[in-house]
């Protein structure tokens, strides 16, 4: 069964769903779509079909009108449901949230800042089905280069964080933390508020090809805690209670992220997501990537999740995404930078209704 049928675009009237900053998240992507640089997943988006959007979109001042920004949209676009795969045992689709953490940072190591972020070693290296060795599961997208030119898998976070790349130069900064590191681990970017006043942005650059296990669903597996009770906040709550037993839980945990520095041009903006332009608070998406298209707008309607006493219902663009987003319906919203930010991702967890802004030209294609 195809996952696409006819809502149209009189929904986009609604001037509630964010237009304006969704307008601007679409015209960050726009150089990237006319430019050809994002393919299209399984769904069918074809990135080609949106590049008259595109050059309208830099042909518009950045800061148009919300009925400005409403018009583009009505013009450009009609609207497509987007129904989870045949196959989930969800309904309805399911929305995260994350954010980018703020935390202080040396440049070297001390006495409190004992804990590094890696930038990508040299012989971490990409594979495909076309290099990936006998033998390695096909999830693997990185592993080590040996002298030899032969491929391994990489070693894991226990061997990382036991001291597999020490003296290898590769730290970018020490936290005071393990556990602000892991989260940045799984945000996959942070500011760095730098002992010598400077701030510093990290994204991520790689990872070692290890499968992702979410520690909250470690301890609710294990009865350390309940469903309810395995957010962001519960997790940090049970690691102070529990310092003896951090190791236990991130070596279950065997995916480990490499970084790169980037600048910190607009403090209102993100980090740059993996569409390679900067995210938008509300208004940016993590998807699956081999099922979505980047540069793509979705609305998305979480009536539970209330963000500022408003619930969620919002055009957002594909520009982002992650290892534990799966699926047709499925997305992480980004909702900004810093602590606030934070307690915000650290709740959501809820179902919503998916559909995608499509041209016409397509829609029509996607629903035959």
């Amino acid at each position: 069964m195809r996952p696409f049928s006819m809502l149209g675009d009189g929904i986009l009237a609604d001037d509630s769903l964010g237009h304006t900053e969704a307008f601007s998240a679409f015209r960050r992507s726009a150089a990237e779509l006319l430019e050809g640089r994002y393919k299209p997943g399984s769904l069918g988006l074809d990135p080609i079909a949106y590049r008259a959007a595109a050059m309208a979109a830099l042909a518009s001042p950045n800061d148009i009108t919300n009925a400005d920004a409403t018009a583009f949209f009505r013009t450009h676009f009609t609207v497509l449901n987007l129904r989870p795969e045949s196959e989930s045992p969800r309904k309805r689709g399911f929305v995260t949230g994350y954010y980018e953490p703020e935390v202080e940072a040396a440049a070297a190591p001390t006495n409190e800042y004992r804990t590094p972020l890696y930038r990508k070693p040299a012989d971490l290296v990409k594979v495909d089905s076309v290099n990936r060795p006998p033998g390695m599961d096909e999830s693997f997208r990185f592993a080590r280069r040996l002298p030899s030119g032969l491929l391994e898998e990489y070693a894991d976070r226990p061997a990382i964080e036991r001291g597999a790349l020490r003296g290898h130069g590769l730290e970018i900064a020490w936290l005071k933390s393990p556990v602000d590191a892991f989260f940045i681990h799984v945000q996959g970017s942070a500011r760095l508020r730098m002992t010598d006043g400077t701030v510093k942005r990290v994204g991520y650059a790689a990872k070692t090809g290890h499968p992702f296990t979410a520690i909250g669903k470690v301890l609710v597996d294990s009865g350390e805690l309940s469903l309810a009770e395995a957010d962001m906040a519960g997790i940090r709550g049970w690691l102070e209670r529990h310092p003896d037993r951090l190791r236990w839980l991130f070596d279950h945990n065997r995916s480990f992220i490499f970084f790169a520095e980037h600048s910190l041009i607009d403090e209102r903006l993100g980090p740059v997501g993996a569409a390679k332009v900067p995210l938008t608070p509300l208004a940016s998406i993590a998807v699956d990537r081999e099922r979505a298209t980047y540069g793509v707008p979705y609305l998305i309607d979480a009536p539970d999740l209330a963000i500022d006493g408003t619930p969620y219902r919002r055009i957002a663009v594909a520009q982002d995404t992650g290892s534990a987003i799966i699926g047709n319906a499925r997305a992480d919203i980004f909702l900004g930078s810093g602590d606030a930010a934070g307690d915000i991702a650290g709740r959501v967890r809820h179902a919503a209704d998916f559909a995608v802004l499509v041209p016409r030209s397509l829609a029509a294609k996607l629903i035959q």
